[in-house]
């Protein structure tokens, strides 16, 4: 291009140059902390790994630049001592076996063994498929029942629940823990689940990436331990109906039931899984970080109200495109930033809320929320009692705020402040567009739940068939637990202020408010609550 044109260009920029809106202060503060938390030299923030700790350091200095006092007892920082469990590929193998035959199974390509494995050594069980794998008594429905499980191996679909059962109720008895007590229950020996392709979030290969990963768990039990699962396993859809032949039945035909929310045949298959699991197991450490806010009420102050975000993420990993830091941007570096935004904006106000607030970063998000499982379990000293956890997930702000998903918002009475501080802003808060990806139980608000506690988490949300919903997906498909979750993505920062502006004056409803958060009487988990315990380790509050 010549220079004068290259000029003309350039002239011709000008304008719009000139009238381009520059990003608001407090855009630019949240994508500060995004860049510091998802930057390389973060190391992806693994659980327990030097670039979580150096993470959590920044995040402790921010509070403290903030003047949120320490709220982990003698600082920021609370230890969560954690067991780590690894699959040992090279000496574990598995094949199916039909008519006395063993079919070798390609580790990682037909078959995943999952860390969620909880034992070593042989295996050889007949398998059976118990559809779902859901037992629910207050549903009055039951995979499981008339099956004879006992030795045996189940097959289920994962991913889809019976449209006869309510979303979040399904969703509690999906957890892993729930999965595992319904199978010892029935003295099942293991679990081979078949994922749904159709809401599968992730590819195989990236599925084959993240279970390369150790598996962790506390090391010292709570009420709320995971259950053990002998052996888990993933199988490859690609290669399932290879699994179930003889049985008479197809994979397109039990998704095509799933789909539909509709109950699946339940039947023996012809086939054996034989083989051996080997797990190496070592100890580690990880570290949540706390702030605290006090109460300006003398009275409701010993009440506090959690706002809690994962700071970890994968760390590092197979490289895609040379690049092998899984950052976290999206996952969850955007909802740390939230959390310190709304710290800011709560600090800066004439009058602190009533309540306590406590600022939560919590690690092990991404190895079955063991940080939240520990707080919640293990609430430091000024804690006071929790009444709610609004928790900050990956809420994606991919386009601007027009519509929230509130997890759980047709559980507890925090959905009268949601939507009064929604309508203010002009924000529609809907439902779960897809409950069969079980977003209430995936995240950290489910340890504060498991503890009682009135809980919602949020997503940006869309419309079926509409661009926001093509951006979400095409998200997931290429960037969810993948590199591509880096600082080069767009991200729609005014949305993510706006977001911010949103949960501040939420946090504030809630805290201010004369009477405590509850559940709603028909919920389900309001058999958890704790109703007149006292607040553990609780302190006044000066």
């Amino acid at each position: 291009m010549s220079l004068l044109r290259t000029c003309s260009s350039l002239l011709l920029l000008v304008p719009s140059l000139a009238f381009a809106k520059a990003p608001s202060p407090a855009a630019q503060r949240w994508w500060s902390h995004v860049e510091a938390l998802a930057g390389d030299d973060m190391e992806g923030r693994d659980t327990g790994s030097a670039g979580h700790r150096r993470a959590a350091e920044y995040v402790a200095a921010k509070l403290a630049e903030l003047g949120v006092q320490p709220g982990a007892g003698q600082g920021y920082l609370q230890d969560v001592p954690l067991v780590s469990r690894q699959v040992v590929k090279e000496r574990s193998r598995m094949a199916l076996v039909r008519e006395g035959q063993e079919q070798p199974l390609t580790l990682d390509q037909e078959l995943i063994l999952s860390p969620l494995t909880s034992h070593s050594g042989t295996v050889d069980a007949r398998l059976v498929f118990v559809g779902y794998g859901l037992s629910i008594p207050e549903a009055g429905y039951d995979d499981l029942a008339g099956q004879d499980l006992k030795g045996k191996i189940a097959v289920i679909v994962l991913g889809g629940m019976p449209s006869s059962v309510p979303g979040n109720l399904a969703s509690h008895y999906s957890t892993p823990d729930e999965l595992a007590r319904t199978f010892a229950r029935a003295g099942a020996v293991g679990v081979i689940a078949l994922p749904n392709l159709h809401v599968m979030e992730i590819p195989w290969e990236r599925a084959v990436e993240s279970q390369r990963h150790p598996v962790m768990a506390l090391a010292h039990p709570t009420g709320q331990e995971t259950g053990d699962i002998p052996l888990f396993t993933l199988f490859n859809p690609a290669a399932a109906n290879s699994l179930l032949a003889g049985s008479g039945h197809t994979l397109e035909e039990l998704l095509a039931l799933a789909d539909a929310g509709k109950p699946m045949p339940r039947f023996p298959l012809p086939v054996s899984l034989r083989g051996e699991v080997a797990l190496e197991k070592s100890e580690l450490s990880s570290l949540n970080v706390v702030g605290r806010l006090p109460g300006s009420d003398p009275t409701l102050a010993g009440e506090s109200v959690v706002l809690s975000a994962h700071l970890d993420h994968l760390g590092l990993g197979a490289p895609e495109n040379g690049d092998r830091v899984y950052n976290g941007v999206m996952d969850n570096a955007t909802g740390v930033a939230a959390l310190l935004e709304v710290a800011r904006v709560l600090q800066e106000k004439k009058a602190h809320p009533r309540r306590t607030v406590l600022f939560v970063a919590v690690t092990g998000e991404e190895r079955g929320l063991l940080g939240s499982r520990w707080f919640a379990s293990h609430p430091p000293e000024g804690s006071g009692r929790m009444v709610a956890d609004l928790n900050l997930d990956m809420f994606l702000p991919l386009t601007p705020l027009q519509r929230l998903v509130a997890y759980g918002v047709e559980e507890s009475s925090l959905a009268a402040p949601l939507k009064a501080t929604a309508s203010r802003m002009g924000v529609e808060v809907m439902r779960d567009p897809n409950p069969e990806a079980n977003g209430f139980t995936r995240s950290d608000q489910y340890s504060f739940i498991l503890e009682g506690v009135p809980a919602m988490s949020f997503r940006f949300g869309y419309r079926k068939g509409s661009k926001e919903e093509r951006l979400h997906k095409e998200w997931h498909a290429k960037r969810y637990h993948a590199p591509g979750d880096d600082l080069s993505q767009p991200v729609d920062r005014e949305g993510a202020a706006r977001f911010v502006s949103l949960l501040a004056d939420l946090t504030s409803r809630v805290a201010d408010a004369p009477e405590r958060p509850s559940w709603n009487k028909d919920s389900f988990f309001r058999r958890f609550e704790r109703p007149g315990a006292p607040a553990p380790t609780a302190r006044p509050v000066p």
